[in-house]
């Protein structure tokens, strides 16, 4: 998923061979099931963790925010929930005794206000963990890690290999709307008014090969998928961004609202034994997922403590 900031996953941010094509009629298909997903969910309890994991257990149905990103969450052709994260989702929360999960599309920066006013139940995009969104919301330890890569014209004609270079050469900047690389561009001296925001990783693939960025930022896994059906541009070998001047590893996790503790660590317990198992990567790996993706980072240290 594309790798957001704030309240915007990726998302990670990295397809499994899908072409465009087949990104697009997945976003299409988001747009006729979004209509769909605007009922209530389950409320919330604010005492003793929440109570919510007994009444998704009681309703067998738990509502799923993405945001249409490829891998991480999408509905594909068929007009199926798939992705990374949906597909984790009904392993774990088949395991808590929740046998279906209900897709509510949105925008990845919607995820977050989604979650807090209960459109959906969690959020399974991917989503990057970091001390902005902790604030707002409390997350499951990462299941997957994630390096950043760029989009460049075929040769890389400019040389652009990690943010200090972008802004060195004066590289046009394109990256996702909320995604983390914003920040990160900024924080090597990208001035964030000259970035272009671009809804997603094809529409930087289509303004890197119509020459109106010199480069799109994503995450390692989104630009090396979304390049093997171009002829005029290549993703570059993936880097840690630069955090307080030390290398960064991002991790991607399911969100929850800051009252429901127990399903959180419920979540987690699965989660952990699907890790050591090694279910997890045989989960994640059709979408594009190795063992460099798989990680040890908890949500505590991605928070700040």
């Amino acid at each position: 998923m594309a790798p957001p900031l704030g309240n915007g996953v990726h998302t990670t941010g990295h397809e499994h061979r899908h072409s465009r094509r087949t990104v697009l009629a997945g976003v299409a298909a988001l747009g006729v099931l979004g209509a769909a997903g605007c009922s209530r969910v389950a409320t919330a309890s604010t005492e003793n963790g929440g109570d919510l994991l007994a009444r998704l257990r009681a309703q067998g149905v738990v509502r799923l925010g993405i945001a249409g990103e490829i891998p991480f969450g999408y509905i594909d052709t068929d007009g199926r929930l798939t992705g990374e994260a949906p597909e984790l989702a009904r392993a774990v929360f088949k395991r808590l005794g929740v046998d279906t999960v209900q897709p509510v599309p949105t925008e990845f920066g919607s995820l977050i206000p989604g979650l807090n006013s209960q459109q959906f139940d969690v959020v399974a995009a991917g989503m990057y963990v970091n001390p902005e969104r902790c604030a707002q919301v409390i997350f499951a330890d990462p299941d997957y890690q994630m390096l950043d890569s760029f989009i460049v014209r075929k040769g890389n004609p400019k040389g652009l290999h990690n943010y200090k270079d972008v802004v060195a050469k004066k590289a046009k900047f394109a990256t996702g709307t909320g995604y983390a690389e914003i920040q990160y561009a900024v924080d090597a001296g990208y001035k964030e008014d000259d970035i272009l925001i671009v809804p997603d990783q094809v529409a930087g693939l289509n303004a890197v090969e119509a020459g109106r960025v010199d480069v799109f930022a994503g995450t390692a896994l989104t630009t090396r998928e979304v390049v093997k059906k171009s002829a005029k541009t290549e993703a570059t070998a993936a880097f840690a961004p630069l955090v307080d001047g030390k290398p960064h590893m991002d991790g991607g996790a399911f969100a929850f609202r800051p009252t429901e503790t127990k399903l959180r660590d419920a979540f987690n317990t699965e989660l952990h034994k699907l890790k050591r198992s090694g279910e997890l990567l045989r989960i994640l790996r059709p979408f594009g997922f190795t063992k460099d993706e798989m990680t040890d980072l908890t949500a505590k240290e991605l928070c700040g403590g």
